[in-house]
């Protein structure tokens, strides 16, 4: 074995002759000759294996790898891409795109120093939570506002900061937990507070709370539930109700909205939602919610509400640790900013538009690209224009659905082998320059359309589409 490995060695250009070489010149330019040495050693290390198992790798050979390898590990691994599944806001792929005036916010402040914690009349130490806290109190009737990194990080903060080692009552319908193996009781147990489990799991009343706060619970909290619905034989009990019962006990309520739309989307034809003024209208003392699902801004987790309880949460330490960076900062602000003319919102913030897009527009689309990409996977897969139904995601309205289109691709292959053609075909538009997204459902492929914007992008690369083995 060891005669092997010497042989393999001494068949292999040296780490030094091999960065030298002049078709590595320009990567020892751009990135350093260290970096390329340690790319090449990377190299030389596999191909000593390759060679122990017989094969045959020459220098030039060698040289490409170390180019390719090193063109690997430049390349960024978060790339856009095409949103196909039907989905509107998919937490594995973003949620919200944001708007062009968010973008350009985020732009602007990312290059240059900004008065992130500056206030530039008074000419001292600022707040950053002020560049979107009146925006938030304005849009929410609320007399306070505070923003740190998402919504699970608003209710940790919330909790911690009202009710460390204090008993809270929650239903025990409104236990969630959601994507990422968040759970509720879990938050609650690292925030410091005693969870109180109030009714069942289907039906919760009044009386149950009152129980609770007799029994010495110092905060309630409602959440809405997200990914699921009950029906059938239950019973909840409502905000204003809640409100109530809180205030004659002299405890706060807080109610956790998780997808937080700040507008009625009825209005818009789509399903309603909870706003969140309309929350805090009926009397919860605190909001939280999210910036990056029907909001349609950046990740951010957002707590309005009474400004003596938004004070003791923005004391708490661990809000520093939870804060908002002055990009994210720059993004939210230029959303909020969008609302102030709900008139023309649906075609100005992406998530919105994408919401209210016509089944007759998606189904045009669908038309004008389908024989495009049928022509391409001629012989391989047929292609067809599907009615289909899309979803909202992130637990926003979970049992609503959008009548939506998508192109229905059906492999050629005989029953046994089309489930492995269409996931070789799925990899494939998935290693596209700008990888595309759809679903297997059903023996079919369906990439559905209503997330699709850039029509020329997404033509333009189906000829790169490759289908070679298919």
């Amino acid at each position: 074995m060891a005669n092997k490995e010497n042989f393999a060695a001494a068949a292999l250009p040296s780490v030094e002759r091999l960065v030298g070489s002049d078709a590595l010149l320009p990567f020892c330019e751009a990135f350093g000759r260290p970096f390329v040495t340690d790319a090449a050693r990377e190299i030389i290390a596999r191909a000593r294996t390759r060679l122990l198992a017989g094969d045959d790798i020459g220098s030039q050979a060698l040289v490409a790898q170390v180019g390719a390898h090193i063109e690997t590990l430049m390349s960024p691994s978060l790339v856009p891409l095409f949103n196909l599944t039907g989905t509107v806001l998919h937490t594995n792929l973003g949620r919200a795109p944001l708007p062009p005036e968010a973008v350009a916010a985020m732009a602007a402040v990312a290059v240059a120093p900004a008065n992130l914690e500056y206030d530039l009349s008074a000419g001292k130490r600022g707040e950053r939570d002020d560049h979107v806290e009146s925006w938030l109190c304005r849009l929410t009737g609320a007399e306070a506002a505070l923003v740190v990194n998402n919504n699970a990080a608003a209710v940790l903060l919330l909790l911690n900061s009202l009710a460390l080692r204090k008993n809270v009552a929650v239903s025990r319908g409104e236990l969630v937990e959601i994507g990422g193996a968040f759970r509720l009781p879990d938050i609650m147990a690292r925030a410091g507070c005693k969870l109180v489990e109030i009714g069942t799991t289907n039906r919760t009343h009044g009386r149950d709370f009152t129980a609770a706060l007799e029994d010495g619970a110092r905060l309630i909290l409602k959440v809405h539930p997200s990914n699921y619905h009950v029906e059938g034989f239950t019973a909840e009990v409502e905000t204003a109700e809640l409100a109530a019962l809180a205030q004659a006990a002299g405890q706060p309520l807080a109610v956790d909205l998780g997808s937080g739309s700040l507008i009625d989307l009825a209005r818009f034809g789509l399903p309603s939602e909870p706003t969140v003024a309309e929350t805090l209208k009926a009397g919860a003392d605190l909001v939280t919610f999210s910036g990056d699902k029907l909001l349609g801004g950046p990740q951010a987790g957002i707590i309005v509400g009474k400004r003596e309880l938004i004070q003791r949460i923005r004391r708490n330490p661990m809000k520093r640790a939870l804060r908002l960076d002055k990009i994210t900062l720059a993004a939210l602000a230029a959303v909020l900013r969008l609302y102030a003319n709900p008139e023309r919102l649906a075609q100005r913030l992406p998530t919105l538009r994408l919401l209210t897009r016509s089944e007759q527009d998606i189904r045009a689309l669908a038309e004008r690209l389908q024989p495009h990409l049928a022509e391409h996977l001629k012989g391989v897969a047929e292609v067809a224009v599907m009615a289909c139904m899309s979803q909202i995601g992130s637990g926003a309205l979970p049992v609503e659905s959008l009548p939506s289109v998508a192109l229905a691709i059906t492999s050629l292959a005989n029953k046994r082998q089309q489930g492995g053609t269409l996931k070789r075909l799925a990899a494939a538009f998935r290693a596209l320059p700008q990888p595309v997204i759809g679903r297997i459902s059903d023996g079919v492929m369906l990439l559905d359309l209503r997330c699709l914007e850039d029509e020329d992008g997404f033509r333009a690369q189906i000829g790169r589409l490759n289908i070679d083995g298919l």
